[in-house]
């Protein structure tokens, strides 16, 4: 039976006795704003020396939770492992710790970075963590705490069997703080938590600290996608437009105009112009009519990094300028000091001149392909305000520090290595959770821009789902098996994969099918009862007609080959 998250408010309160703990205390001196109650409740329970579940939305705050396992790691004299599920957000975090203790303390290991491996903090990639655990590295003794920023990117299809073989792997001594987005069954990750690590509390928060407004961009009008606060009731205006749309498509009489403004594209069947039609928006409009409704800064997601340097140049051609000449002088002078240790040559090879040229201008890309250095430029240049377009792939959604007043999303399916697939409900939350900068913006702003074959209802299905499920995609491999085998041994090996998110959801699957057959054979076994009367069963004169049926059948069968005969 599951056991149902407790709210923050009774954590809070269980808190309140032991919120004088001096490690707590220390903490929360460090910074200069009040903790919202999930973040104490979550603290308490580190502080009892619990492990955690933190869901609560994009940008409310869970990293503070993570932090605070940090410190505690330090006061104990003991070690904390603060794991991301890319290179960027590890590089982000290594550089907040460094600028909160020292160099010295705290480390950075990556695929593209070693840096004080053996220090008391390390900011890692969950593989790099999962690497450690199956070679035994000495850097684990003495660890504490590990932290899985980002943890429902356990459901990802090619990555997320990492995060399940981290949790099942390390030593029962360290305590997990896991750090996930919404879901909606955070009780059924935490339970599975609590089965393999021990005592695990489940804190769930859905308040979002800057509320979301939804919108669609037409051309250059602004639509808001709902015209209710609950996001209930789809904007009529949009409605109408796609069914004009679905009409004007699907009329041999009628045609599109070309261009981005839908102009007049030839003669008609009965000699009159050919009907306007809704263009994708241009991107220097979009972003202009984003700056003109005090919409900016925004990130617009693409999901290809050419399209995102693509996007640039269309609106570096089209000579848009966000920057006064002082802002652009002194973006000029941060991207050349960032860069200076880097040889003149090699700069020229990278397009470092081209890239200064949409920096000075406010408008930028942001995506893996891009120098590590040229990224942290964007990403400073950005969170101070003096870059506001910003074009990035959806890995910028997966916590990096960059929280804008509006996100733009230009198409609703990406391409997932094999095929175009929609965006599900959880992704298209992820990318919008960007919007909206806390203690900075009253509200944040999610542009959808329309598209040829768009439907609001299905815009508004993604934006108002506001919980998803976190299923396992966890599938043990040849080498995972080996590897397992040779270091703990067959049945160890064989216990341990027993233990995975993925078979604990099958054996409650098996639970509810079995349920559920109860019930239903229950419920036959009533029906029956209730078929009974003087006269006999039913069920019983039913197989008295079945059997009087199939003797007619027979003898008529009988009686047609004899004639034949």
């Amino acid at each position: 039976m599951s056991t149902p998250a407790v709210s923050p408010a009774e954590q809070y309160a269980r808190f309140r006795e032991r919120q004088a703990a001096p490690e707590f205390t220390s903490f929360r001196e460090l910074y200069d704003f009040e903790f919202d109650q999930f973040q104490v409740a979550a603290c308490g329970a580190l502080t009892a020396g619990d492990g955690v579940l933190v869901a609560a939305p994009t940008g409310s705050g869970k990293t503070v939770v993570g932090e605070y396992a940090v410190h505690l790691a330090l006061q104990q004299g003991r070690k904390c492992f603060y794991t991301t599920p890319i290179k960027a957000l590890s590089n982000q975090k290594y550089s907040d710790l460094v600028r909160r203790y020292d160099a010295d303390t705290v480390g950075l290991l990556t695929g593209d970075n070693s840096v004080n491996g053996n220090a008391p903090i390390v900011v890692m990639t969950t593989e790099v963590l999962r690497n450690m655990l199956y070679a035994g590295s000495p850097a684990l003794r003495d660890l504490g705490y590990v932290v899985l920023d980002e943890v429902h990117y356990l459901a990802d299809r090619a990555r997320g069997a990492v995060w399940e073989e981290v949790i099942i792997h390390l030593p029962e001594s360290v305590r997990v703080v896991a750090l996930s987005a919404t879901v909606s069954n955070a009780e059924e990750f935490g339970d599975w938590l609590s089965q393999v690590r021990g005592g695990t509390d489940v804190i769930v928060d859905e308040h979002r600290p800057v509320p979301l407004w939804q919108h669609m961009l037409v051309g250059r009008r602004l639509y808001d996608l709902f015209t209710d606060d609950d996001h209930r009731e789809v904007n009529p205006e949009l409605t109408t437009l796609a069914r004009r749309e679905t009409y004007r498509a699907s009329s041999p009489a009628s045609g599109y105009g070309r261009g981005r403004g839908g102009g007049r594209s030839g003669q008609g069947g009965q000699g009159g112009y050919r009907s306007r039609r809704p263009a994708p928006p241009y991107r220097p409009d979009t972003i202009d009519r984003l700056d003109a409704a005090g919409l900016l800064p925004a990130i617009t997601f693409i999901f290809s990094r050419a399209g995102c340097d693509a996007a640039v140049q269309q609106c570096l051609a089209a000579g848009l300028r966000l920057t006064t000449p002082d802002e652009a002088s002194y973006i000029e002078s941060v991207a050349a000091q960032r860069t200076a240790d880097i040889p003149d040559e090699d700069l020229a090879v990278l397009g470092y001149h081209d890239w200064v040229t949409g920096l000075r201008r406010g408008i930028t890309a942001h995506h893996a392909g891009m120098l590590p250095a040229f990224k942290e430029v964007v990403e400073q240049l950005f969170a101070a305000g003096l870059v506001r377009a910003v074009f990035a792939t959806e890995t910028l959604a997966l916590g990096v520090n960059m929280p804008a007043r509006t996100v733009v999303i230009e198409r609703l399916d990406k391409w997932n290595g094999e095929a175009h697939v929609a965006l599900t409900p959880g992704e298209y939350t992820q990318l919008t959770g960007r919007a909206g900068r806390r203690g900075i913006d009253v509200e944040g702003h999610a542009v959808v821009l329309w598209q040829p074959g768009v439907d609001p209802d299905s815009v508004a299905g993604l934006a108002g789902t506001r919980t998803y499920p976190l299923n396992s995609s966890f599938r043990p491999s040849y080498n995972m098996a080996v590897n397992l085998t040779g270091r703990a041994g067959r049945a160890r090996a064989a216990t341990l994969l027993e233990s995975s998110f993925a078979q604990f959801q099958a054996d409650r699957g098996v639970v509810g099918l079995t349920r559920r057959l109860r019930r239903v054979k229950a419920s036959m076994d009533e029906l029956a009862a209730s078929m009974t009367c003087d006269f006999g069963d039913f069920l019983g004169y039913a197989e008295l007609r079945r059997q009087l049926t199939d003797a007619e059948r027979g003898a008529s069968r009988g009686r047609a080959s004899a004639q034949r005969e």
